[in-house]
């Protein structure tokens, strides 16, 4: 297929050649991938400044995505890539054969530099999914960088740059540039740019920004980062977002407030503790949803609103195809026992053969997990319908999740995302709290979106 690249890919083209050091934020359905392997391609057969590319990616990406994408355009066909991921013996067999871009997937990364006994001889490096880097004690991102000063070119690919906060940019930055604009050490990034929120006497258990932090920290890092939005760029379908809210009954909200207060809950089949403050977030999610794990990590049923709410949705689908997303296993398991009673046919989205049945229109409804739904899967083909049964509080697998439909090859007008609340509960903590990351990720974005004036 020949490649004819719109002015938002050419602009990201020769912005990846012209800087050495580039963090692209493109949102979901820009074609990344194409136009960072088209920068490769020129780096390795044009300019020569390249000779030996690794692409750290998702695993699933990494497997499929990127040699896909340089199969699908003429103007790739010289390049040749070696997908390094499988057992130990086929990513060294991988690694050694003679390649022009060599991929791995991120939890690799260690055994590449320190254990595989390959030298780590990359030219350049590209990170696909460059926020899976944001946590500095991650072995991953110590063992890269050790080796980040080698690389003389590398390239930052994410869509969710900042999906916790601002505190998510340091590691991500202390990668690319080695600690240029952000700083070396965390701790004077902390000092610089936030101020303790809470906290228990010395202990801290959390960081707030300072007034002034956002703008300088874009200032910062604006000379080697652009930002693009698929809205900007694309004709994408409307995204409409709702919720729909079920409530529990008096006695339950009992339940759900003494847990909430005493962080011990006991039923007739069975004792809940909630351990600390993570745990006790856990437990009020699942009792929100309809189930909870007991001591003994049994299924305790609390109630059936938000089955009864996905099924009223379902049916006013009117026979559209729906994707459910769930987030604990006893959502999955009362789902799909939900599914059968009502003899509506489904299926999980967790192989090939079913996301390709889904796009084919084969499966009216689909059960997706937020962390099996990220980066790569093209489902837009099966339906324009996004169902969350349960919520989730990483904002990148919730933007990722809805971006499997709203992106580019939608062929509806309009992409609707449902919520199913329980009211009074966490759950409303947890919409509150996307949308309050949502809006500071939406302002770096906005203030390094790249000025298409080429």
């Amino acid at each position: 297929m020949r490649y004819k690249p719109h002015d938002y890919q050419a602009f990201a083209i020769d912005y990846i050649e012209t800087h050495s050091i580039a963090s692209v934020f493109l949102d979901m359905g820009l074609g990344k991938t194409s136009i960072t392997l088209t920068a490769i391609n020129d780096l390795l057969f044009d300019s020569f400044e390249v000779h030996r590319v690794l692409v750290i990616a998702p695993l699933r990406v990494a497997r499929d995505t990127w040699t896909a994408e340089a199969d699908k355009w003429d103007h790739l066909q010289n390049l040749i890539c070696s997908v390094a991921v499988g057992t130990e013996a086929e990513r060294k067999a991988a690694l050694i054969q003679p390649a022009d871009i060599y991929i791995i997937n991120r939890e690799n990364v260690q055994w590449l530099v320190e254990d595989s006994g390959i030298p780590f001889s990359f030219d350049m490096i590209v990170i696909d999914e460059l926020s899976s880097f944001k946590n500095h004690n991650t072995k991953r991102f110590k063992s890269l960088l050790k080796v980040r000063s080698k690389v003389a070119r590398i390239v930052g690919l994410t869509g969710t740059p900042a999906s916790n906060g601002l505190m998510d940019l340091w590691a991500q930055f202390r990668i690319l540039d080695m600690g240029q604009r952000l700083g070396r050490f965390i701790t004077k990034y902390r000092t610089d740019y936030f101020q303790p929120d809470k906290r228990n006497g010395q202990i801290i258990y959390s960081y707030k920004p300072l007034p002034y932090a956002e703008d300088a920290i874009y200032r910062q890092i604006s000379d080697i980062t652009i930002s693009m939005k698929a809205t900007d760029h694309l004709q994408m379908p409307e995204l409409v977002s709702s919720e729909y809210v079920v409530q529990l009954s008096d006695t339950e909200a009992d339940d759900y407030e003494e847990l909430k207060r005493e962080l011990v809950l006991s039923l007739p089949d069975g004792e809940v503790t909630a351990a600390n403050a993570a745990s006790l977030s856990g437990k009020l999610s699942q009792m929100a949803n309809g189930a909870i794990y007991d001591d003994s990590g049994d299924m305790v049923h609390i109630h059936d609103r938000k089955l009864d709410a996905l099924e009223d949705l379902i049916e006013a689908a009117n026979g559209k195809p729906v994707l459910v997303a769930y987030w604990f296993k006893h959502d999955l398991t009362r789902i799909t026992e939900r599914l059968k009673k009502l003899h509506i046919p489904f299926s999980r989205l967790d192989n090939s053969t079913s996301i390709r049945r889904w796009n084919n229109g084969e499966i009216p409804v689909a059960l997706i997990h937020p962390a099996s739904a990220g980066h790569g899967l093209n489902l837009q083909s099966g339906g324009s319908t996004l169902i969350w049964f349960g919520l989730t509080w990483s904002l990148e697998l919730y933007q990722q999740t809805i971006a499997r439909l709203w992106r580019q090859g939608q062929t509806s007008q309009t992409v609707v995302v449902q919520h199913i609340l329980t009211k009074g509960t966490i759950d409303n903590r947890i919409m509150k709290a996307l949308s309050q990351k949502e809006h500071t990720q939406t302002a770096l974005i906005d203030a390094v979106k790249a000025d298409l004036k080429i």
